[in-house]
């Protein structure tokens, strides 16, 4: 079985990373991608506006979308500093009587840049194919649909030496460690812009999946009001 992993704090999960997901399957054939949410990433400050419990059941939901998706909980249960490696150690060992191959590790534009940064970046490298997938640069993008003033109460802070650095294209093609680049479909959202987007009072329903939608807006998280 071949198997890839994407993190991330999904807060929450969107559309996008669906349509990722489902790109990284069809153009590489993966069997089975695992959907890793982090405790707490070592490269940002995660703004703390729903709980744990509800950003696996709206990641469950997104998952049910796909039968090749699925939730790996490793990095909420395990606690403490999210470290790709440790995820990566123990998902190998876990799935090591099904695997095919070395994993893939799915990065997106937003984090190749500072890759060489992570926890044994270059062992990393080694044990998993990397696969580089494209996002939009274009952060906030409904930052204009919002109060321009409470927009960056949404936004995740950066880390200890992590700037959030956008790898640009040649950047890109420069990235110094064996990869694969993914050309995926662009879909312009981020998490951010969901939260703000529910605080604000304006629609977001097309921009995450059905069933989280309906879940956000039943459970009224991050203070959707409409």
């Amino acid at each position: 079985m071949k198997i890839a992993i994407l993190g991330g704090t999904f807060n929450p999960v969107h559309t996008g990373h669906v349509l990722l997901a489902r790109s990284v399957c069809d153009t590489f054939g993966y069997d089975k991608i695992l959907f890793v949410p982090s405790f707490m990433p070592p490269h940002k400050i995660v703004t703390e506006s729903v709980s744990v419990e509800d950003r696996l059941n709206m990641l469950a939901l997104a998952c049910e979308e796909d039968s090749r998706f699925e939730v790996e909980k490793c990095e909420i249960e395990r606690g403490g500093i999210s470290y790709t490696w440790d995820t990566v150690c123990y998902i190998e060992e876990k799935y090591s009587a099904v695997l095919e191959g070395k994993l893939g590790l799915i990065i997106g534009q937003d984090l190749s840049a500072e890759f060489s940064k992570w926890k044994n970046a270059g062992q990393l490298a080694e044990k998993t194919d990397l696969i580089l997938s494209h996002r939009p640069n274009e952060d906030n993008v409904f930052e204009a649909e919002v109060q321009k003033d409470g927009f960056s109460s949404f936004e995740n802070k950066h880390r200890g030496d992590f700037s959030g650095e956008f790898a640009t294209e040649e950047m890109l093609k420069e990235f110094p460690y064996p990869h694969r680049i993914l050309y995926n479909p662009l879909f312009k959202v981020s998490s951010t812009d969901i939260r703000a987007l529910a605080a604000a009072g304006k629609d977001f329903s097309g921009l995450v999946p059905e069933k989280v939608y309906c879940y956000i807006r039943n459970r009224k998280l991050y203070g959707y009001r409409f």
